[in-house]
C-alpha cells in the first residue's frame, strides 16, 4: 500500500521538465512512424517474395492498424488506472522486440503476425502519452508543446522513407535490415521512458493552487459511453478518422504510386515522398503557435481542412514534377500532421478530466479506423481500377465531410462537461 501510495504521489517539477517531456515523446513518435515507414518503400520487393497482390500487399498495413486501433481504449483505461508511463514503456519494448522479429520471418503468415504484434506494443503509447505530455506542458504552450511533439512524426516518416529507399532500392540491401536497425533504439527508449517520467506532476504554474480537495475527493467515475455522447468529443473523433484516412493513403501508398504510376525510382522516391512530413513541421509549429495565441480551434480547423482537401486531390491529378512537389509540400503544411495538434487540444479542452488519456485513445481510436481501411481498400482498387488516383479523390472528398460536422461542434466546452 505504502509503495502504491507513493507511485501516485504528485512530483513537483521545474520549469525545464515539460521540455524533457516533449524531447522524449517527440523521439517515440520519430521511432514509431519509421517502423510504419520503412515498409512502404520495400512493398513490392515484400509483395514478389511472398507472391501478393496490392490488396494483400495493403493487408499487411491493415492488419499492424487494426491491432493498433483496437489496443488504444485498453490502454488508455489501463494508463489512467494502473499508470501511464508504465504502458507506454511496456507497449515500446514489445515493438522494439517484435519489429526486430519481423526481418526474420519467413512465410507471410508470420510476417502478418510479428506486424500485428508491433500493432499491440504501439496501441499503448497515443493516449497515455498525450495525457502525460498535457498535464506537464504549461497551459500557456499546450499546443505549441503539441505541435512539437507531434514533430517526431514527421521527421519518423521521412527517416523510415530514406532508411528503406537507401539501404534496399539504392543499394541493394535485403528489406529486412531496416527492420532489424531500428528494433534496437525502440528498446531503448522504452526502458528511457520508465526511467524519465513522472507519472503525476505538479507545474511551477500548479503550485499555488488547493490540491488537497484534488487528492481527497472521491474520483468521478467517467464512463466511456459518456464520452461518445458528447457531441463536440463524437464530431472531433469523425473529424480525425476522414483525417488520417487520407494521411494513410499517403503515407502507406505514395511511394509505390511514385514509382509504378509516376516512373520515379531508388533514392528520389524517398526524397519525394519525404516532402509531406518536412512541410508539415513548420506548418503544425506555425498554426499551433496561432492557436495557441487566438485560442480558436474551430478557426483553423475551417482553414487548414479546405486546403488540404485541395492538395491531396493535386497529388493525384498533376503530371510534372514540379507541379507534384508543390502539392506535396501544401499537403504538408495543410494536412494531418498540421491539424493534429489543434484537434488535440480541441479534445484535451471538452474531455472528463479524470478520462484524459480515455477520451485520447478513444480520439485516436475511430482515427485509426481509417488506417485500417485506407490501406487496404487502396490496393483494392489498384487491382480493380488498375491506378491509385480514386483514393486520392476519396480523401480529399472525406475531409469536407469531417469539416461539415465541424460546424456543429462549440469552440469552448460546457461547465458541465468540463
Amino acid at each position: 500500500m505504502e509503495n502504491t501510495a507513493k507511485k501516485n504521489q504528485a512530483v513537483e517539477v521545474s520549469n525545464q521538465y515539460w521540455w524533457k517531456v516533449v524531447i522524449l515523446f517527440t523521439i517515440g513518435w520519430a521511432l514509431m512512424y519509421a517502423d510504419r515507414t520503412i515498409l512502404n518503400p520495400v512493398q513490392n520487393i515484400i509483395g514478389e517474395q511472398f507472391d501478393l497482390s496490392n490488396s494483400q500487399i495493403g493487408l499487411i498495413n491493415s492488419i499492424f492498424f487494426l491491432t493498433y486501433a483496437i489496443t488504444q481504449i485498453p490502454g488508455g483505461i489501463i494508463g489512467d488506472k494502473f499508470g501511464r508511463k508504465m504502458i507506454i514503456s511496456v507497449g515500446f519494448i514489445l515493438f522494439g522486440l517484435t519489429t526486430g522479429l519481423t526481418g526474420l520471418a519467413g512465410t507471410f503468415g508470420i510476417f502478418m503476425i510479428w506486424r500485428a504484434l508491433t500493432g499491440i506494443g504501439e496501441g499503448f503509447y497515443y493516449g497515455p502519452q498525450y495525457a502525460l505530455s498535457t498535464e506537464s506542458i504549461p497551459t500557456k504552450n499546450l499546443t505549441l508543446g503539441t505541435a512539437i511533439i507531434n514533430s517526431g512524426q514527421a521527421l519518423g516518416i521521412s527517416g523510415g522513407y530514406l532508411l528503406s529507399s537507401k539501404l534496399v532500392l539504392a543499394e541493394g540491401g535485403h528489406w529486412s535490415q531496416p527492420f532489424y536497425i531500428m528494433a534496437i533504439p525502440t528498446v531503448i527508449v522504452g526502458i528511457l521512458f520508465y526511467v524519465i517520467l513522472h507519472e503525476k506532476v505538479i507545474r511551477p504554474e500548479d503550485k499555488g493552487k488547493d490540491s488537497s480537495t484534488k487528492t481527497n475527493e472521491p474520483k468521478q467515475k467517467v464512463s466511456l459511453g459518456s464520452i461518445f455522447k458528447n457531441r463536440n468529443l463524437l464530431f472531433i473523433f469523425i473529424m480525425c478518422f476522414c483525417s488520417l484516412y487520407g494521411f494513410f493513403v499517403v503515407t502507406t501508398w505514395l511511394p509505390q504510386f511514385l514509382q509504378v504510376e509516376r516512373g520515379y525510382a531508388g533514392t528520389e522516391v524517398g526524397f519525394i515522398s519525404s516532402l509531406v512530413p518536412w512541410a508539415s513541421i513548420p506548418g503544425a509549429i506555425i498554426f499551433a503557435r496561432l492557436s495557441d495565441k487566438l485560442k480558436k480551434s474551430k478557426l483553423f480547423i475551417f482553414i487548414l481542412v479546405p486546403l488540404a482537401a485541395i492538395s491531396i486531390i493535386a497529388i493525384a491529378n498533376v503530371q510534372n514534377r514540379t507541379a507534384l512537389i508543390i502539392a506535396l509540400i501544401c499537403y504538408g503544411l495543410f494536412g494531418k500532421l498540421a491539424l493534429d495538434p489543434i484537434m488535440v487540444a480541441f479534445v484535451s479542452k471538452h474531455a472528463p478530466k479524470m478520462a484524459l488519456s480515455t477520451a485520447l485513445s478513444a480520439y485516436n481510436f475511430i482515427g485509426m479506423c481509417s488506417s485500417i481501411l485506407a490501406p487496404y481498400f487502396t490496393g483494392w482498387f489498384a487491382d480493380i481500377v488498375g491506378s491509385m488516383e480514386i483514393s486520392f479523390y476519396i480523401s480529399g472528398a472525406l475531409l469536407i465531410i469531417g469539416m461539415i460536422f465541424i460546424l456543429f461542434t462549440k469552440e469552448k466546452p460546457d461547465k458541465a462537461a468540463a
